[in-house]
């Protein structure tokens, strides 16, 4: 079995060995943990490959998607912030056209209104050559384009000489998909068990607060909860995940006020975009996210979810970052907690488009938790997709944005890697 491209972490167990296991009451020959949009589809990959076998998805909320999953920005991304050699550029491009391609086919709206990445000043055009660049090497359809046709697109945007156009940068309802994809991998006799939380690893399987499972091969996709399951099967050794509280101000206006995403030059550093205006599948405008570090995992609104033990960890986790100012976090820690701010937030928007009013912006949407991978050898952000594995288990420690675009084809990677590679 090869996890890795390049390493060989030993021989195979052999498919006999995975589907025709002793089964008992509570046996499976695969099992999955978390049902997020990787989970998901990387459950449906493995019962394409393997349809005879036996696949349990173990969920610890009441539904699949109830956290990234189901509460990103919605946005399908084109594929031209990566460097050609990343997971994240492999699988953008093809995994905004599968996903485009899965929408027409279960009626799932779309709105196909493409993206604006404009120059705030001088400075930002080497950007904008930047990810041309890479939007040529990666395979992209992408426009360089002057002032005057970016207002042709849309009439409000700012930008200074020349702006870059994504036609195929789109957006969607993530619930409306996370939906879909539970109904399919039902259909597909995928057994979800919802309202099931790993607790530990156990002999030859995990122990959940529903009981023992024993399972043939073990996949964690747990996002933000990865890395500390990883660790309980020797993995994650070098990695930490460290959450990130993204929200967006959602507009009053009437649907249609804005033609199409309009966001800055990124600082390319870091995997984070900037503040951005999105259009939603209904072609309402909001603007964001903020990036705030949060104090623990699941750290949404107050003490919800409160655990002292994980806030702990957190804080001296991102104490850390603070002193040493690793990667910059001082600065984008302070940055982002003004954001909390609705005037800055609004006054941060402006400098991308005409005719913002503080008015329209009033209502705060529901807040997302980025799972960001932080490699705690190095003391770095990892930008990239991270997985490790054996021939026993396999595990998805970063799975962050554009993961929610790039899932169908990341999962039949992952899963190509894990029994074929």
């Amino acid at each position: 079995m090869r996890i890795y491209p390049h390493i060989n972490t030993g021989e195979s167990p052999g498919l006999e060995g995975l589907l025709h296991i002793n089964m008992t009451k509570d046996t499976v020959d695969f099992l999955i943990i978390g049902g997020g949009v990787i989970g998901l589809n990387i459950a449906l990959q493995v019962k394409r490959r393997f349809a005879d076998c036996s696949i349990a998805l173990i969920e610890k909320e009441s539904y699949c998607g109830a956290h990234a999953s189901g509460r990103n920005s919605g946005v399908l991304h084109a594929g031209f912030y990566y460097t050609a050699d990343s997971l994240k550029a492999r699988f953008t491009r093809d995994g905004n056209k599968l996903m485009r391609e899965y929408c027409a086919e279960k009626g799932i709206p779309l709105n196909q209104c493409g993206k604006l990445v404009v120059a705030r000043d001088e400075t930002d055009l080497a950007g904008l050559d930047e990810l041309l660049r890479r939007g040529k090497h990666n395979g992209v359809e992408l426009s360089d384009i002057t002032e005057q046709d970016a207002r042709e697109i849309e009439p409000r945007v700012k930008t200074h000489q020349r702006a870059l156009f994504s036609p195929t940068t789109a957006s969607v309802n993530p619930v409306d998909v996370m939906k879909a994809l539970a109904t399919d991998a039902q259909d597909q006799g995928i057994n979800i068990r919802t309202n099931t939380a790993y607790l530990r690893r156990s002999n030859g399987g995990v122990t959940t607060n529903q009981g023992d499972i024993q399972a043939g091969y073990i996949v964690n996709a747990a996002g933000l909860y990865a890395d500390k399951i990883a660790k309980d099967f020797g993995f994650s050794q070098d990695y930490a995940i460290i959450p990130f509280k993204g929200l967006y101000l959602y507009s009053n206006e009437a649907p249609g006020s804005l033609r199409t995403n309009i966001y800055p030059v990124p600082n390319l550093n870091n995997p984070f975009l900037g503040v951005h205006y999105t259009l939603t599948a209904d072609g309402k405008v909001k603007i964001g996210p903020t990036a705030i570090p949060a104090f623990w995992r699941e750290h949404y609104h107050g003490f919800n979810n409160f655990k002292p033990s994980e806030c702990l960890e957190i804080l001296h986790r991102e104490a850390s970052l603070w002193w040493h100012n690793d990667f910059g976090f001082r600065r984008l820690a302070s940055e982002e907690l003004k954001k909390y701010h609705r005037p800055r937030m609004v006054n941060i928007a402006a400098t991308l488009l005409t005719g913002v009013k503080p008015e329209h912006y009033t209502h705060w949407g529901k807040p997302g938790i980025r799972a960001q991978l932080i490699n705690t050898k190095h003391r770095k952000l990892e930008m990239d997709f991270r997985y490790e594995g054996d021939n026993k288990s396999f595990h998805v420690l970063n799975a962050v944005s554009p993961a929610f675009t790039c899932s169908m084809a990341l999962g039949e990677f992952l899963v190509n890697q894990t029994f074929f590679g």
